[in-house]
């Protein structure tokens, strides 16, 4: 009689989960996320088991995930914006509430991660990425210290006419205001007006405002320093450029990528499939050894290619602020710094 029921229970099992594959086992999956961000053998091994063709396009900026979305009818089923942009997209009603908290992804994210002010109640993102935004030098053209944001917007002659910045004005900006001391999402304009003056100075010396092919600016030597991320210097770093992502005291940018879906996605199923699929601890630690970001859900630390000794830019030794979603009047003044800036 026991031997029956388990057999019972198998086969019911079974079927339970030839139901659920077969709500995802064919069909597409449309992601548009941050570029180089999602391992391809995850792509191809999860086509592979679900028989899902997933689709890959990419963006440099949260500027460019928005923009998209706002357009209207974008086509894609998933997106990673940073946390508040997050809270921009669900102000906006541009995402839809697919029931993120009820996934097995989320029980595989870090208690810290869950329920935070950009998703209160867990409801539309799970996260997939989370690390920092600082400046990166070239260690053959810069020989100095990079203990400062100093180093960055005040430089040196021998950093003069060879600084690159980001192509848009979110962690700039906030670079800037920690050197400063002016809060995120400032609304007083005197504190604002500090921000662009330093930055106008600093322009002098800055020979591109590119979010695009850094890693071969920064790291052939084209720029001595550069705005930039804490894993993309790291892989840059392991690829034998001689570089160098700064700690300075007065703070680091601080961003979590979350895995979102639009408001008109059509393939929710796949969708979800997929993010359990990204947070399952296997598969997680797969992009963890490839993303160079840190994990926000559960990996497996035996087989972390990345550790404090040998990946410093992933363990920050000094404060990091993460960004914030602002006021329209604290975003209006972030959008004529930058305006006024580069015109």
């Amino acid at each position: 009689m026991y031997e029956k029921k388990l057999t019972t229970l198998a086969f019911a099992s079974a079927l339970s989960l030839l139901h659920n594959a077969s709500a995802f086992a064919e069909g597409e999956l449309n992601i548009y996320v941050w570029a180089d961000s999602i391992a391809p053998e995850l792509i191809e091994k999860f086509t592979n088991e679900t028989g899902v063709d997933v689709n890959v396009d990419s963006f440099s900026s949260n500027e460019d995930a928005l923009t998209k979305l706002q357009a209207g009818s974008s086509g894609y089923d998933l997106l990673t914006p940073s946390q508040h942009f997050v809270k921009i997209m669900i102000d906006s009603e541009l995402l839809q509430d697919f029931g993120a908290n009820e996934l097995e992804a989320f029980q595989q994210v870090d208690e810290k991660w869950r329920n935070q002010w950009w998703d209160a109640e867990s409801k539309y993102s799970i996260p997939m990425a989370f690390g920092t935004a600082g400046f990166t030098v070239n260690r053959d053209e810069y020989k100095g210290d990079v203990d400062s944001w100093e180093v960055f917007f005040e430089p040196s002659s021998d950093l003069q006419g060879m600084i690159a910045n980001l192509a848009q004005p979110d962690e700039v900006i906030g670079g800037a205001q920690l050197y400063l001391g002016v809060d995120f999402c400032s609304e007083d304009p005197t504190e604002m007006k500090k921000v662009l003056d330093l930055l106008q100075e600093q322009k002098q010396h800055v020979v591109a405002y590119n979010s695009d092919n850094i890693e071969n600016r920064i790291g052939g030597g084209e720029v001595a320093a550069h705005f930039w991320w804490d894993g993309n210097t790291l892989r840059t770093r392991n690829d034998g450029a001689n570089v160098e992502y700064a700690m300075p005291k007065e703070g680091l940018v601080g961003w979590l990528d979350s895995f979102v879906m639009p408001k008109d996605a059509s393939n929710v199923d796949n969708a979800k499939a997929f993010i359990n699929f990204m947070s399952n601890k296997e598969n997680a630690t797969i992009q963890y050894n490839y993303y160079a970001h840190s994990s926000p859900v559960e990996i497996d630390l035996t087989q972390a290619k990345y550790t404090p000794e040998n990946s410093p830019e992933l363990f920050p030794t000094v404060p990091v602020e993460f960004s914030k979603a602002c006021s329209p009047a604290a975003q209006e003044l972030v959008t004529r710094v930058w305006t006024e800036l580069l015109q």
